[in-house]
């Protein structure tokens, strides 16, 4: 018989057993808002199935075990030989097994897919978010690719494959491939242009060898690269195949892997190019271009994936509030834990409604038509803009959240600590916040139609809220005086983007829930700290929409 000491009350039940997708209301809501009504049964039911996995008790410890174990490289063999591989815990290859199986690499070869990925990244990275790297680089490959048809080809069937297959062989054996980027070295980082990494051509048209040395070269054990380095001709795009046609090893030592804050169940890796053969991918001396395109997209991702860490986040602090008693009653009965929690909620919110916005856009520009052109604008501007902001929350979003767990949410058993360690990566990868804020300037300087595209979506909303049309006129009022804007760059790609989920959330959200944020963000009713909204708010409405609903 236990000792009255080890008797437990007062804990609160793990948030398992329950369907990631059809618990958010917010994603299900925009997935029913962007969605082809044609569509909508099969992506509901794809995005069902995706979520009761998510949720499940055996995805969970995947991702638990996936970082406790993280990657270790193998360099050489028994014998002396180099191999360059590296080894992952099975629990590795179950998480991008089902990535890949959910068809989170297939955007471009469906109908509505870039929505229906989008939200299924959102779900999935909930698990666990270092498999959505590789998956998120094989996805962006696609339109880099296609600027030379003959590569496309033989790629991109593979690419957008719901086949996993790991393991280290010719890509024309197999079903499905991964592919990764090497773009950054130790003297430039997000200065690509002062990469030093060499391209010789051979005689062979479009055939380089490549010598030089990646910084940081992301999921190294994928089937495919695409790189940067200096031809003749300029910085130009390559594709390097890790394993050659007939079979042998392409030159790619990877040096180290490194020993990153988050993250940890995926490799990121230093890899030496020493005679590397490679592919050129579009023209010489065009490689930012080339690439660009695939940086735009995985932009997108940083947004999404940063969207659903926050939406976890503030999963399991409303879960936790709902069941632990405190001080006579349920946390989630207090009105100060109320206001934290509403607040939190609205952040959540107001990134998912972006991030799906921005994917439907996609899916517009890819059908081509009516309306193309005003997205592919829209999204030059948008994109960058979402990135710097909603990355930039999601790190304060984790902490306050695991704050609501108190204790508890400090030790790694609650898996906290790990969704605090990945917030900050996003906002660093493909770009940090100076880098988005100086493309949200030359889109503005060189782009006039960018800025018009954002303008008519955020007029849409113009004179439902005071709020937002004081917001909206202060943002004009920024644009009008460009004098010294580089260093107020940060400043305006807030206002941006703040006026731009506030438009979303009047023209979609529950009143209670845009009504909260335009009173708060656009509105300055609002302190420095979570939990400081107007009480006068209807709160109650706002945290009972963000409880996640088990069963």
């Amino acid at each position: 018989m236990a000792a009255s000491t080890h008797t437990v009350t007062n804990q609160v039940p793990p948030l398992v057993g329950y369907d990631v997708f059809s618990a958010d209301r917010a994603l299900t809501e925009g997935v029913e808002r962007h969605s082809a009504p044609a569509l909508l049964d099969e992506t509901r039911a794809e995005l069902t199935a995706l979520g009761r996995a998510a949720g499940s008790a055996e995805a969970q410890e995947w991702g638990a075990l996936a970082n406790e174990n993280p990657p270790k490289p193998r360099t050489h063999d028994r014998y002396g030989n180099r191999i360059d591989e590296v080894d992952f815990h099975p629990a590795w290859h179950q998480l991008l097994g089902r990535s890949v199986g959910a068809g989170l690499t297939d955007a471009w070869g469906r109908p509505g897919g870039h929505l229906r990925r989008a939200a299924g990244f959102f779900v999935w990275t909930q698990v666990e978010a270092g498999n959505g790297c590789p998956v998120s680089m094989t996805h962006a490959a696609v339109p880099a690719l296609r600027t030379e048809p003959e590569l496309a080809a033989e790629w991109e069937p593979r690419l957008i494959s719901h086949r996993y297959e790991p393991g280290l062989r010719p890509a024309a054996e197999k079903a499905g491939v991964l592919f990764g980027m090497g773009m950054t070295e130790k003297q430039g980082g997000s200065d690509v242009r002062a990469n030093t990494t060499g391209a010789v051509p051979l005689d062979a048209a479009g055939e380089y060898l490549l010598t030089g040395h990646k910084w940081f070269c992301s999921a190294p054990m994928c089937d495919g690269f695409l790189v940067l380095a200096q031809a003749p001709g300029g910085l130009t795009c390559f594709l390097v195949p890790r394993v050659l046609a007939d079979g042998t090893r392409n030159v790619f030592r990877i040096q180290r892997l490194k020993d990153k804050l988050g993250n940890r169940s995926n490799a990121s890796a230093e890899v030496e190019f020493d005679g590397t053969w490679a592919r050129r991918v579009g023209e010489e001396g065009r490689g930012v271009r080339t690439i660009i395109e695939m940086v735009a997209a995985t932009r997108l991702d940083c947004v999404v994936g940063s969207a659903a860490l926050m939406r976890q986040s503030v999963a399991q602090a409303v879960h936790h509030a709902t069941y632990r008693r405190a001080f006579g009653g349920e946390l989630i009965d207090k009105p100060l834990m109320r206001n934290v929690l509403a607040d939190l909620a609205l952040e959540s919110e107001a990134a998912t409604t972006l991030a799906l916005r921005l994917a439907s856009a996609y899916d517009t520009v890819q059908n081509g038509g009516d309306g193309a052109d005003r997205e592919r604008a829209f999204l030059r501007l948008a994109v960058p803009a979402a990135k710097y902001w909603v990355t930039k929350r999601c790190t304060p979003v984790a902490a306050e959240a695991l704050e609501c767990l108190g204790g508890n949410g400090y030790v790694e058993e609650s898996g906290m600590p790990r969704l605090l360690r990945e917030s900050p990566l996003n906002s660093i990868w493909e770009g940090s916040g100076n880098v988005q804020a100086l493309d949200v300037l030359r889109a503005l300087q060189r782009e006039p139609e960018a800025l018009n595209a954002v303008l008519r979506e955020v007029g849409e909303a113009r004179g439902a809220d005071h709020r937002l049309d004081g917001a909206i006129k202060g943002l004009l009022t920024e644009l009008a005086d460009l004098s010294g804007i580089e260093a107020r760059a940060r400043r305006l790609v807030e206002r941006l983007a703040l006026v731009l989920q506030g438009s979303l959330l009047v023209r979609w959200a529950p009143p209670e829930v845009a009504d909260a944020f335009c009173a708060s963000r656009l509105g300055g009713d609002w302190g420095t700290a979570f939990g400081t909204l107007p009480p006068t708010l209807d709160l109650a409405s706002v945290v009972d929409r963000a409880r996640p609903v088990r069963g």
